[in-house]
């Protein structure tokens, strides 16, 4: 059995590709008001703002993800195309321990096997702390 790495090796192992800085702001009844954009092939990495008209058409992560595939992508993209986009969303209750399962983050993309929109989910810390 292979004994893990120490961090240093890990460390030295990675190549940071881009840089970014994050400002914090008040959270306004679970929204940031803001998504967070990162462009994989440009590095680019930039804000975009949610809009009221968006917190009140689409619910949760699940709601959030799909409009901004929809925004992000035409009728002819496919699942392998640069412009398709893997997006990640939490609703505005995500971590509040009253109710279950709203811990969860979404994520949204063209699905390789029906070449339609697939969703999933995953649990744990990630979704609170995005």
């Amino acid at each position: 059995m292979a004994l893990p790495l120490p961090i240093a090796e890990l460390k030295a192992a990675h190549k940071l590709l881009t840089e970014d800085t994050y400002e914090m702001r008040p959270v306004e009844r679970g929204y940031a008001n803001r998504t967070l954009y990162i462009n994989l092939e440009t590095l680019e990495i930039k804000e975009k703002p949610v809009t009221q008209q968006m917190k009140d058409l689409f619910t949760g992560g699940r709601g959030f993800g799909l409009k901004l595939l929809w925004d992000a992508v035409s009728p002819e993209t496919k699942w392998d195309d640069p412009e398709n986009e893997l997006v990640i969303a939490n609703g505005p209750i995500c971590g509040t321990t009253g109710y279950a399962g709203s811990g969860k983050a979404t994520v949204v993309t063209l699905s390789p096997l029906t070449h339609n929109v697939v969703d999933s989910n995953a649990g744990g810390y990630f979704a609170p702390f995005l």
